[in-house]
């Protein structure tokens, strides 16, 4: 039997490299999945249904979209908050609205989506995996506005589990290192990709924390760094 067999599966940030890979992945792990995103998606797949144009900072536009997911689908067993963003700056030649930024797209979207999924995954018993950073652990420079907002998912996530224990609902988060996606072989072209975590790698991660098989699981920050 594959991990997800029949499990309804949200996936937000659909429309990234992650997201793309966590969608395929789930749907051969058996799932239906939902993807989610601002952007356009252009993915199509039997098992798929995509949502465009979504705003994860609008609380009740999220919360809204959720609780016609559930309706649609009957449940949500599980949601990967993959939705976030990236930057580089030092504090003294940055910009504070980085600040704002970078906490309204990590940690703004995972709050206002596992609050609105969290009906339907207390009925199902549900799972919630957040995409922290190890970098959040131990911020190199330029890392400030960044590895502060995925502090503070790793602290969603803490704490979260802690308010779920006894509704049976797990909330993990994974705490990749570098992500081999083309992008940062780009930014940094004369690095070893050989230890990076490749996006289908991470991604099977997820699926096993979203899977019956992580059900002794929840609280957990796992780092998932590769040879980094």
């Amino acid at each position: 039997m594959a991990l997800l067999d029949g499990k309804v599966i949200v996936v937000t940030g659909a429309k990234g490299n992650l997201g793309a890979t966590m969608i395929s992945t789930a749907l051969n792990e058996g799932a239906k999945v939902i993807g989610l995103d601002y952007a356009q998606l252009d993915f199509q797949a039997e098992n798929f249904e995509g949502f465009s144009g979504i705003d994860l900072t609008n609380t009740e536009a999220t919360a809204a979209l959720f609780t016609q997911i559930a309706s649609k689908y009957g449940r949500i067993d599980g949601l990967a908050n993959i939705a976030g963003g990236f930057c580089w700056e030092t504090l003294a030649d940055g910009d504070a609205s980085s600040w704002d930024k970078m906490f309204r797209i990590n940690v703004l979207t995972a709050s206002n989506a596992c609050r609105a999924a969290l009906p339907a995954l207390i009925k199902s018993a549900g799972k919630i995996v957040n995409i922290g950073a190890a970098g959040a652990s131990k911020a190199g420079a330029g890392f400030g506005p960044y590895a502060a907002s995925k502090a503070g998912v790793a602290k969603l996530t803490e704490s979260l589990a802690e308010e779920c224990k006894s509704q049976n609902v797990c909330v993990n988060a994974v705490l990749p290192s570098v992500i081999d996606t083309p992008l940062n072989r780009s930014d940094m072209p004369d690095a070893d990709f050989s230890s990076w975590v490749s996006p289908r790698q991470l991604s099977e991660v997820l699926c096993f924390l979203l899977s019956a098989k992580a059900d002794p699981i929840t609280g957990a920050l796992l780092p998932v760094t590769g040879r980094v």
